[in-house]
């Protein structure tokens, strides 16, 4: 089934976060949205979130209160981060375990762009990422401490499972390119950040049973005028998995390890702007990790000449068994 939905067209694409969408068809003039025979608006073809990664996850504080920025503001924004990044890598040893050189980086190959916001976080209006609940935050702490006590507490992505929802579709270090493809009933979404390929049942009814719980959630799509809106439930409880925010793993990331729980729900909504732009925002409400919901909104820009390589991670590789090794030596030399 995979490969027939995978076998298709590529064209055009975009989508509208709702906090920004009256700031988001500024430059729509004389392009028109095309659609496919089933009359859904056509949004394929490969898409490039790497110029997110010049925003900054949350809003400054230097920038609280404020409602309204120039585009040469939000441009000078960017390209600051750009050298801000670039000066913090000198700090950086090649050689060290966990050093990158800067080419690695998907931001690094390109200008800086700024984006419709000077954050990724466009809810709550803070522009900050809300608080965990108490029950989150203990159990990110004993994960933290406990990281490498097995490999079931290693995060999923390291374990080249899954990075979730939120690590497929997020702006990352790199394979920040997403193949969209479309066929009458469904939309896929394919992502080689652990090759995963979301296959979204448009108009298909409810979810199925609540006893099914699934690493990326059961998505049902549908279209709101020209917006895909996707909503997904039925996710597995992941006591440990990179999620937007607060204690981070480097500068070099906007990723903690956090989790992911049954109550989790999520709202994706596309919306393609104009030809090369797709306005993107996620909306995710999960009430036993976090004390409200929140929302990151950012545009992909329409990317042919990217592509997508093999990201050949399987479970079972070299740095799981290196780490739970490494850990075990660790222990020894302690004692």
């Amino acid at each position: 089934m995979l490969v027939a939905l995978l076998g298709i067209l590529v064209c055009t694409l975009t989508v509208v976060p709702a906090a920004l969408a009256q700031n988001s068809v500024q430059h729509v003039s004389e392009w028109t949205l095309s659609r496919l025979p089933d009359g859904q608006p056509d949004i394929q073809g490969m898409w490039n979130n790497a110029d997110a990664n010049h925003t900054p996850l949350e809003l400054p504080d230097e920038l609280s209160g404020r409602e309204n920025f120039t585009g040469a503001e939000l441009q000078g924004f960017a390209k600051a981060r750009f050298d801000g990044k670039i000066e913090a890598s000198q700090t950086h040893t090649e050689g060290t375990v966990g050093f990158y050189a800067l080419y690695w980086w998907d931001w690094y190959w390109s200008e800086p762009v700024g984006g419709d916001w000077p954050a990724l976080v466009v809810e709550p209006k803070t522009g900050k990422m809300p608080g965990k609940t108490e029950q989150a935050r203990q159990q990110a702490t004993y994960m933290q401490a406990h990281l490498h006590d097995s490999y079931e507490n290693m995060e999923p992505g390291d374990r080249c499972i899954s990075r979730g929802v939120l690590g497929m579709m997020l702006p990352t270090a790199y394979n920040n390119g997403t193949l969209i493809l479309q066929t009458p009933g469904y939309v896929v979404i394919h992502s080689e950040m652990i090759h995963n390929a979301r296959i979204i049942p448009i108009d298909a009814g409810p979810h199925v049973d609540g006893k099914i719980e699934l690493w990326e959630g059961d998505p049902r799509g549908h279209w709101d005028d020209n917006t895909l809106v996707i909503e997904s439930t039925n996710f597995r409880t992941v006591a440990n998995q990179r999620v937007p925010g607060g204690q981070r793993r480097s500068e070099w990331s906007h990723w903690e390890l956090s989790r992911q729980t049954t109550t989790r729900r999520i709202v994706e909504r596309f919306t393609l702007a104009d030809q090369d732009t797709l306005k993107y925002s996620v909306h995710v409400d999960d009430p036993t990790t976090w004390t409200e919901p929140w929302t990151i909104a950012f545009p992909w820009r329409r990317d042919n000449e990217y592509r997508q390589y093999e990201y050949a991670c399987h479970e079972g590789n070299y740095a799981v068994v290196n780490s739970l090794r490494g850990t075990r030596v660790q222990e020894q030399q302690a004692r």
